[in-house]
């Protein structure tokens, strides 16, 4: 045997040798019972309520109410509102442009001097009209007179016959006017009319030139802020030049999509006697909740095209005025400063008020499991129910069930396989039971 082989083989040996006595030397293993472990769940509580569930939904600001200022007249700009600025607020009849009224004044003067000129010419035609007249009648009771004369011949009448034949041209009268009044132009009534129609002519003259008088001065229809300008002084304009736009800051609008299963949750929303329905529109501000009071004031009945869903329109009654602080749970809170107001095209959030409902809950929206199925937990059990949810917002869903009135605690957290009747363990409780074992061992 070589050499080699020796001390591979004696090698070999003292390495099975080792690691027999080490196999020798090792510990007996400890046996341990098995312990099952319970999972340890987050909850909350499971409260039924009752009463009007809110329509949750969101959307933009909008104007109610938009007007685009334009000049009516042409000139010069000789007055520019300070406030007529781009997010300037103006009020309801203030002045936001003055025009250069000169030759408008001139205007007026001129067309007052016309009116009067063409007043006394109808008087002159009506007193021409009364000659004329009185002329007729005299030249009528001429005649008559004529006529009674001949028919008595030659005769010389006594007084009492004289008399009846004055009686005879004194009737006459009314007579010979009917007949004037026949005649046409012979009266002058033509002339009276033509004399009329031209005063009347130069009524309307004044009327046109005292309206274009007044468009000289631009006024705001309403309590507005300006949304856009272009207008500075010295600055000519022609009529219908556009130079600004505002908007009423009585009340602002908000566009809600609601698809029809939501709208139907509305009581008379398409019914427009049945009065107004609440509504709430909460918007953020530097990190702080404001919530305002606004009412549903009508829903399209024309579906969108995009999306099939029904547009409400929510108003907001001044909306400049701000809302009232809420916190995390909805409560209103004190604020010191003032509320900020609603500002145009911000996103919001919009509750309108829905049904009332005998039974549901408001839970937080991650503890509804896929397949609409919330996880409860009854005496230490698990309890898996089927609910309905009626209404759902990324934090909140409002469910109903038939068991909600058996109470317990909702489920938040994850559990990696429930089953029904599962026993599970409430991390609040296990906190408790521990921070009192530590107070009675102190």
């Amino acid at each position: 045997m070589s050499r080699q082989l020796f001390y591979s083989l004696l090698l070999l040996a003292g390495g099975t040798l080792l690691a027999a006595f080490l196999i020798w030397l090792r510990p007996e293993p400890v046996e341990v019972d098995r312990v099952e472990t319970v999972p340890l769940v987050e909850v909350v509580p499971l409260q039924e309520a009752s009463g009007a569930i809110p329509v949750l939904g969101s959307g933009t600001v909008e104007a109610r109410d938009e007007v685009t200022v334009t000049a009516e007249v042409s000139g010069r700009l000789t007055y520019v509102n300070p406030n007529f600025r781009e997010g300037g607020s103006v009020a309801k009849g203030a002045t936001l442009l003055r025009i250069e009224e000169s030759d408008y004044l001139n205007q007026v003067r001129a067309a007052e001097a016309d009116v009067a000129a063409q007043s006394v010419a109808v008087l002159e035609a009506e007193e021409e009209v009364e000659i004329a007249r009185e002329e007729l009648s005299r030249f009528a009771a001429r005649a008559k007179a004529a006529e009674a004369i001949s028919a008595r011949g030659s005769q010389i009448l006594p007084p009492r016959a004289m008399n009846e034949v004055m009686a005879q041209i004194d009737a006459a009268g009314p007579a010979a006017q009917d007949l004037a009044a026949s005649r046409g132009l012979a009266t002058r009534e033509p002339q009276l009319a033509s004399a009329k129609a031209q005063r009347d002519r130069a009524e309307a003259n004044l009327s046109d030139a005292k309206l274009r008088l007044g468009r000289t001065q631009v006024r705001s229809p309403f309590t507005g802020i300006v949304r856009s300008e272009n207008a500075a002084i010295g600055q000519l304009v022609q009529p219908g030049e556009v130079l600004g736009a505002l908007v009423s800051t009585d009340a602002y609008e908000v566009r809600v999509s609601l698809t029809p299963d939501e709208a139907a949750l509305i009581p008379g929303l398409l019914d427009s006697s049945s009065g107004r329905i609440p509504a709430t529109v909460t918007y953020a501000y530097g990190r702080k909740i404001y919530r305002m009071p606004a009412y549903v004031d009508r829903a399209n009945a024309i579906l969108d095209v995009a999306t099939r869903n029904i547009q409400v329109f929510v108003r907001v009654p001044a909306p400049l005025r701000g809302g009232r602080e809420i916190d995390s749970s909805g409560a209103e809170v004190g604020s010191k400063g003032k509320a900020p107001p609603l500002f145009l095209t911000s996103f919001v959030n919009v509750a309108i008020t829905g049904a009332s409902l005998d039974s549901f809950a408001a839970v937080p929206a991650d503890a509804v499991r896929p397949g609409n199925e919330i996880w409860v937990v009854r005496e230490g059990k698990l309890s898996i129910l089927k609910v309905r949810v009626i209404q759902r917002s990324d934090e909140t869903a409002y469910i109903v069930s038939p068991e909600l009135a058996a109470g317990g605690s909702l489920v938040t957290s994850n559990i990696t396989a429930p089953i029904e009747g599962m026993d599970l363990r409430i991390a609040g409780a296990q906190r408790q039971g521990q921070e009192t074992e530590s107070a009675a061992g102190e």
